[in-house]
């Protein structure tokens, strides 16, 4: 629904009804209760969830659990107090339900956590208890409170310098977040920190202060891409020279570059492609042939800038032999022919070993002892001490990496604005309607191939570096499976969406190593749901999330004839 029409409907709904007596002193007990007991005790043993058995010192997991409930404080007042200003531009009903119930499944995962660890809930503390009874506390104000027109966001607006304030403090809160999160070596930790953050973004989200913020990086939208740019350079020099938080933050952006570059081929020109990780291998594999390694293969060792263009310009080329004779076909016969380009790189890797082939790349040991990049007298294998903060190799690659990935994202956008972006879209939606109006349909879905290559390689080059060897096991189906539900998941023909998703999906397994054995269960549990609860995907295309409000809208109608129509039979 749009904003107008929010708008109309708020102008025409009756009075909010007003809030049950009881509610509202409830949430404020809720809020006391939650406060008082995160300065109490929750675990006798203090060897687990980082010492939580410590009176009126709380620990990192109470200081989160008092975050959530001064965030429902906010709301509280903003229902009925001195922000009841505010409150006539928020829904504080469903951000307050979001927090309480969200913070009650936080608590109960903390008792939980206690309890396996400690081998007896006897092992839980008073606090434990009274930050339990707090949060259903907040929980039963939250659904208790009558619901409140959502008013249209778009007409708020704060002094520029204040809007500019706020983006900045969104960045410092990410960053703050980010670093925190990395550095939670326990799993149970790890687990409860992401569900407070769920718990925060979905309460921001359902009160509409998102939506306000989401008007706010338009109005300032350089600002908010500068202030993003910022808080990820900034990111190393929160890990205090850790090298396997830069290790996992490498991996992520080689991930998200890749699947930025993917998202050009299924977000924006709607071509389906499961064999996309093989063109990252390609540009690897240059990288590897071309370097000083005493495995290479190749005599020829050229400077590194132009191994990157020579390793994008294969895969390319790649792009363009696989796109060539398979672009006739569509859906599930294009999704199974690049399935098989796929394996047929993994397996050519294989045998370019001197016995079956030409000696290329050592066929299953691969290339290893690939040395560290030395660029400009920079040598990214030493590490640099910056403001007093010791910076390792992962981290060199890091700031490598977000200048590709800057690139990257800045190619996608210009694309996606462009008339061949235009293009792509078209076809997406109506390949035969597009192609009457007269859109190069083969042409244009070669170039989306053959552009998606190109920063699938460039990626590629930097990650052979980063990593130090390359071997043929290193690109099977269920990378690419991988990079096709990032796209998913984050949202079709997004950046933001892609990013996100690329870091869930790389970060979550690397940190949640206890649940190796069922990586893919919990995967395809969250794919269901998100098909099911949120089908555009987390950050949604204005043009997609229109379309599904649009198919809902269809069939609801449609289910309502059908309910008139056996009405009047009967």
């Amino acid at each position: 629904m749009s904003d107008v029409k929010t708008a109309e409907t708020a102008a025409e709904a009756p009075a909010t009804k007003p809030v049950k007596p009881i509610a509202w002193p409830l949430g404020l007990a809720g809020v006391a209760l939650v406060i008082a007991g995160s300065f109490l005790s929750w675990s006798y043993n203090g060897q687990i969830l980082n010492d939580l058995s410590i009176n009126f010192y709380p620990g990192g997991l109470q200081i989160l659990a008092i975050i959530i409930a001064l965030l429902s404080l906010v709301l509280l007042l903003a229902e009925k107090g001195p922000l009841t200003k505010l409150g006539s531009w928020l829904d504080a009903t469903l951000g307050l339900r979001a927090l309480g119930t969200g913070l009650t499944l936080y608590m109960a995962l903390v008792l939980v956590a206690i309890t396996v660890q400690a081998h007896g809930l006897i092992n839980v503390n008073p606090g434990g208890y009274v930050t339990t009874v707090g949060a259903v506390l907040l929980a039963v104000s939250g659904w208790m409170s009558p619901l409140r027109q959502l008013r249209d966001m778009s007409q708020a607006r704060l002094p520029a310098w204040m809007e500019i304030l706020t983006i900045g403090v969104l960045m410092a809160a990410l960053l703050f977040m980010a670093a925190y999160a990395l550095g939670l070596s326990d799993a149970w930790s790890f687990v409860l920190c992401l569900l407070f953050i769920a718990t925060a973004a979905t309460a921001l989200f359902r009160s509409g202060a998102m939506t306000f913020v989401g008007h706010v990086g338009q109005r300032h939208r350089k600002v908010l891409t500068l202030g993003a740019f910022v808080a990820a350079f900034l990111f190393p020099f929160t890990q205090n020279g850790s090298d396997a938080n830069m290790s996992i933050a490498g991996s992520v952006l080689v991930f998200s570059a890749t699947a930025i570059g993917l998202n050009i081929v299924v977000g924006l020109a709607g071509l389906l492609d499961l064999g996309y990780i093989a063109f990252l291998g390609s540009g690897a594999y240059v990288a590897a042939t071309l370097s000083t390694s005493a495995f290479a293969t190749i005599g020829w060792k050229p400077p590194f800038l132009l191994v990157v263009l020579l390793g994008a310009c294969v895969a390319a080329v790649l792009g363009l032999i696989i796109g060539s004779p398979t672009l006739r076909v569509s859906g599930d016969y294009l999704a199974i022919v690049t399935l098989g380009f796929g394996e047929i790189f993994r397996f050519s890797m294989f045998n370019l070993d001197g016995n079956n082939g030409p000696n290329l790349t050592n066929g299953p040991n691969g290339i290893p002892g690939i040395p560290d990049l030395e660029l400009f007298g920079f040598n990214f294998g030493s590490g640099h001490t910056i403001a007093g903060i010791e910076l390792g190799r992962f981290s060199n690659y890091y700031f490598l990496l977000l200048i590709l990935v800057g690139g990257v994202v800045l190619a996608f956008s210009r694309l996606n604005d462009s008339r061949i972006g235009r293009g792509w879209v078209a076809i997406r939606e109506d390949e035969k309607a597009a192609e009457a109006m007269g859109v190069n349909v083969f042409g244009l879905k070669l170039l989306a191939f053959a552009i998606g290559a190109f920063l699938a390689g460039l990626a590629g080059t930097i990650k052979a570096h980063q990593d130090g060897a390359v071997s043929p096991d290193q690109y099977i189906f269920l990378e690419s499976a991988f990079l096709l539900a990032a796209i998913v998941l984050g949202g079709m023909g997004t950046i933001a969406g892609v990013l996100l998703g690329a870091t869930i999906l790389k970060l979550l397994p690397e940190k949640l190593r206890f649940f190796s054995e069922y990586r893919l269960l919990l995967f395809g549990l969250l794919l269901v749901l998100m098909m099911r609860f949120r089908p555009e995907g987390l950050v949604a295309s204005k043009r997609r999330q229109l379309e599904f409000h649009e198919e809902d809208e269809a069939l609801a109608v449609e289910i309502e004839e059908e309910r008139l129509a056996v009405g009047e039979a009967k």
